[in-house]
């Protein structure tokens, strides 16, 4: 039985979930209890199981962690080839398709401040059925993330230390990321902290070398402002090619809406922390692609080979500062991918999958809390396993990278999509919103960026994503013909205070 709270027409009900009942009766005081206002979920059917421990600060941590401020390292020569030499432009034009998905991600936290990302916002803003696949295609994205994690940090250590192999590399990463996560959130959160300080170290030692190594003259003779724009390659459609790879480098700010039970300020800290997220890291990006691209000793063979080793980043670095700085961002990249990103990468997935078991989507063993550390046990732990197993697999194919990489970013953009209608259905159709900034014309030019991004994307992750969402579709059919509609606990209610109520009908709300 889940006891849970929401507002009826007469001040605050019980919501008391039993299998396939939900009976409501009135709440009774007894004793002071924490009310179940804007912030508190139990005004929709759900028990506070988690622990509130995480502020703006921690928050905006985690989307640094997850996004790595040094993931170009690992995907440079890709983005470089796909846009041209234009690595600076890709990446800018990537912070501002992310940053309108942002702007959507904190209209929809606001209104429903819970676990669960956007199946939960596209639940609840649309219909449980759209929900479902919504979370069904974020969940290709971070479920493979770890795996992905896990297998280009495993390459790359094996590159460091040939004599251990990837695939050893590659368990040891999951177990370590395990054990940390299932010390808690805030364990998680300190370990965090120690490795962005360490990535952004590394970051400075690169960009001061290298900027001393143009002053002196290395790199190539293309001129500085090449890597922002390139009139000999130009094209929009060039430039959002390459924005379809690029975006895996920003993949993760919205593994912060997955910590939304966790957050102890108000529900507002999750759009402000995603927003403040990309825009650090967006600017590293920029600043750091700039200075590497300058450093490519042969741009035309770059772009007409491609990198298949990935080491263009580390081959840039050595025209800096020789062998050892390119050794120094090939470990750093290991140990930011094995270990810090995928370390929030599990926990944020643990929590999607514990979001989607609690509303009766996915087994119910899966919502398991851990009583003592409130950490969702059964979740982080199959995590863990599917993570070892996928990248054990993809580890034996010799596009296992690329086809991981396909697949996560068609997975994040599709589910994207849907969040930004989702913004539009819930606060203008369903609410009468008149915040025609926030609720309009934000998430309909952030559909259509994401769009064009999607409809430039590579056929082959076209192709197996949509193979994906028509797998969801069929499991969606199977759902309901068992009588398993999806359903989200205390929906009834969920129009009852949100932040389409400030201002929807006058169009005084909230900008913001």
């Amino acid at each position: 039985m889940i006891l849970g709270c929401a507002l009826g027409p007469r001040g605050p009900v019980l919501l008391a979930a039993k299998e396939d009942t939900v009976t409501v009766e009135e709440a009774r005081p007894e004793g002071p209890e924490r009310p179940a206002g804007p912030e508190s979920i139990e005004r929709y059917g759900y028990r506070q199981e988690l622990r509130r421990s995480l502020g703006f600060k921690d928050l905006v941590v985690y989307g640094l962690v997850f996004m790595v401020p040094i993931a170009p390292f690992g995907i440079f020569g890709s983005v470089f080839q796909g846009s041209g030499g234009m690595v600076a432009l890709a990446y800018a034009v990537g912070m501002l398709v992310m940053l309108f998905t942002a702007a959507s991600y904190w209209q929809m936290a606001r209104a429903f401040p819970m676990a669960g990302s956007v199946y939960t916002y596209a639940g609840r803003g649309i219909a449980q059925p759209v929900g479902f696949l919504s979370g069904w295609m974020i969940f290709l994205d971070y479920v493979l993330v770890p795996a992905l994690l896990y297998l280009i940090a495993g390459v790359a250590m094996n590159s460091l230390v040939p004599d251990v192999p990837v695939w050893l590399w590659l368990v040891g990463f999951v177990v370590l990321n395990t054990a940390v996560n299932f010390f808690g959130i805030e364990m998680t959160a300190r370990i965090t902290r120690i490795m962005l300080v360490a990535e952004l170290i590394v970051l400075a030692v690169f960009l001061v070398v290298g900027v001393v190594a143009l002053a002196q003259g290395k790199g190539h003779d293309g001129g500085g402002f090449t890597p922002i724009y390139n009139d000999a390659t130009f094209s929009w459609s060039l430039v959002f090619g390459a924005v379809s790879i690029a975006v895996l480098s920003f993949l993760g700010f919205d593994g912060i809406s997955t910590l939304a039970e966790e957050n102890r300020e108000s529900s507002r800290a999750i759009g402000r922390s995603m927003v403040a997220a990309l825009l650090l890291v967006g600017v590293l990006f920029i600043v750091q692609t700039w200075v590497a691209s300058l450093l490519v000793e042969n741009p035309d063979k770059l772009i007409s080979d491609g990198d298949p080793e990935g080491t263009a980043f580390y081959d840039a670095a050595d025209v800096a500062g020789g062998v050892w700085l390119a050794k120094l961002t090939a470990a750093a990249t290991a140990i930011a991918w094995g270990f810090a990103n995928s370390l929030v990468a599990q926990a944020a997935t643990s929590r999607l999958l514990y979001a989607m078991a609690r509303d009766r989507q996915l087994p119910g063993f899966l919502a398991k809390v851990d009583a003592r550390r409130q950490v969702p046990v059964n979740a982080t732990l199959l995590v863990a396993v599917v993570s070892l197993a996928l990248g054990l697999y993809m580890e034996q194919r010799d596009d296992g990278i690329t086809l991981l990489s396909s697949l996560v970013n068609f997975g994040a953009m599709t589910a994207f999509l849907t969040l930004h209608a989702s913004v539009v259905i819930h606060y203008v159709v369903r609410s009468g919103s008149r915040n025609w900034w926030a609720h309009l014309i934000v998430p309909v030019v952030g559909f259509c960026f994401l769009g064009y991004v999607v409809y430039n994307a590579d056929v082959a992750a076209q192709e197996l994503g949509f193979i994906w969402l028509g797998i969801g579709i069929v499991v969606l059919i199977v759902l309901l013909a068992m009588h398993r509609r999806p359903t989200l606990a205390g929906i009834a209610g969920d129009n009852v205070h949100d932040g389409a109520s400030d201002g929807a009908g006058d169009g005084k709300g909230e900008k913001g």
